[in-house]
């Protein structure tokens, strides 16, 4: 992979974090995750008075899963400066749930240049996640 993001993806992620709706941090967040399927989704952060609000990759993700799919291949993440706007640990351990050893996470800068990219076990090593859980 280059270090440079696909023009269509850089605009649907500059188009979904310009549709947050931020207004108590003025920090609005867009993100993509692109499924096994090879399937877009796209969420903004949402907030709300009590301040606890949507992460633009739980909005993405709860698409995604809503859509029937339980897979990520590629997860996006665009904030509104030049600085990295990584996923809390929150949303680290969701992309978690529904990530693969070769999922790729992607921080891009506000004009979506390429800030760093991610492997699950970089962004949250050691995880506990659905395979740490004795189901059977």
């Amino acid at each position: 992979m280059s270090d440079n993001v696909a023009a269509d993806i850089v605009g649907e992620l500059v188009a979904v974090r310009d549709r947050a709706y931020a207004p108590y941090s003025r920090h609005p967040v867009g993100a993509l995750v692109i499924s096994e399927s090879g399937t877009r989704y796209s969420g903004a952060n949402i907030e709300v008075a009590h301040y606890k609000g949507l992460c633009a990759e739980a909005s993405a993700i709860a698409a995604m899963a809503s859509a029937g799919e339980r897979r990520l291949s590629e997860v996006y993440v665009i904030g509104p400066g030049q600085h990295l706007c990584t996923p809390c640990g929150d949303c680290r351990q969701r992309i978690r749930e529904f990530a693969t050893d070769e999922t790729r996470i992607l921080v891009v800068d506000a004009d979506g240049a390429l800030l760093r990219r991610y492997t699950m076990n970089e962004l949250l090593p050691d995880a506990f996640g659905p395979d740490n859980l004795d189901l059977d």
